[in-house]
């Protein structure tokens, strides 16, 4: 499949995964492969602690006002980003609906907390409510709007509840505005072609329970389409076969006794790893039968932009392996 097709099979891609797990480079990666492949794409950050700007060698925080990490920001080939809070969305819709005063007062006394102690969801409402806003302009080639939304969305835990949100509040609450745009998001969590899901894991035990639980829960609680699912940091594997010293020895180096055993004991790390890591994609792949889409371990505690780059080429011939849609 082609990376530009891949990046058009719904506006909206969620990125959600385990704590840990490298979701937030993950959606950084997908946006850099969308960039590439021709398109704007916008990255929503919904937790304030991500760490996206600095990923791409800008300013560490973001605000509600959107920023441009890569490309010129004009127009294709761009990657954007901006966080939303539900204090932020809040303000934005009353004022919008002429309530500029109120909507201060509202957050300055902290009533939106005492209305969510009350409405159980309401936040994660303001938040998909605003995501949806810039799905619609996205649908209507407003001028500035994304091609992809990438919403890099809470751990996994959280993620179910923030998706869920909607449908529980449009049973809860009949008749209102806080039931239509329920109702709205609902409706564009359930539509695959404006959005899906993306999990993210690593190829270990608890990691990989975490995520075909989460993925079943999402598909039951939330009615999500579950796009491909990436596979962090896998070794990349490496053929060892034979001694380290006869290895060394065939290559034309003479080790020494104990250079020679500590190669054998990091030999003998590298199968045990890799073992384990082919033992739990295959798992996952029996237990949760979605596309793969394996990304390399980094070797490195400082993650920047040669890292994502490193990532989007490696999304992209993951991508590349898949096999196209037919067009509807």
């Amino acid at each position: 499949m082609e990376p530009r097709q891949f990046c058009s099979q719904s506006r909206v891609l969620i990125v959600a995964g385990k704590g840990g797990v490298g979701k937030t480079i993950v959606s950084a990666a997908v946006a850099k492969m969308a960039a590439d492949a021709g398109l704007r794409c916008l990255i929503v950050e919904v937790e304030g602690k991500s760490g996206l700007g600095r990923l791409f060698g800008r300013p560490d925080s973001l605000t509600y006002e959107e920023v441009v990490l890569a490309g010129n920001g004009t127009g294709r080939g761009t990657v954007a980003a901006r966080t939303l809070t539900p204090d932020d969305a809040l303000m934005e819709y009353l004022v919008d609906h002429g309530m500029r005063r109120i909507s201060k007062r509202l957050v300055s006394t902290g009533t939106l907390d005492v209305v969510a102690t009350a409405v159980p969801g309401i936040k994660d409402i303001l938040v998909l409510g605003k995501v949806k806003q810039l799905e619609r302009a996205a649908a209507a080639s407003a001028p500035g709007s994304a091609d992809l939304l990438v919403v890099d969305a809470p751990a996994a835990g959280h993620a179910v509840q923030f998706l869920a949100s909607a449908r529980g509040l449009l049973d809860a609450v009949g008749v209102g505005p806080i039931s239509a745009q329920a109702a709205d998001v609902v409706e564009l969590l359930s539509d695959p072609s404006r959005c899906q899901v993306m999990l993210v894991t690593l190829p270990e035990e608890t990691p990989v329970n975490e995520v075909v639980e989460t993925g079943f829960r999402l598909e039951d609680q939330a009615g999500v389409k579950l796009a491909p699912l990436v596979v962090n940091g896998v070794y990349p594997r490496l053929e060892l076969a034979g001694e380290p010293a006869e290895l060394a020895a065939a290559s034309g180096v003479a080790l020494d006794d104990e250079a020679a055993r500590r190669l054998g004991r990091a030999a003998e790390f590298r199968r045990r790893r890799q073992a384990l890591q082919a033992g739990q994609i295959a798992r996952l792949a029996q237990s949760l039968p979605l596309p793969q889409l394996e990304l390399p371990f980094l070797f490195t505690t400082d993650l920047g932009p040669a890292e994502v780059d490193t990532l989007a080429a490696a999304l992209r011939s993951a991508v590349e392996s898949l096999e196209a849609v037919p067009a509807a």
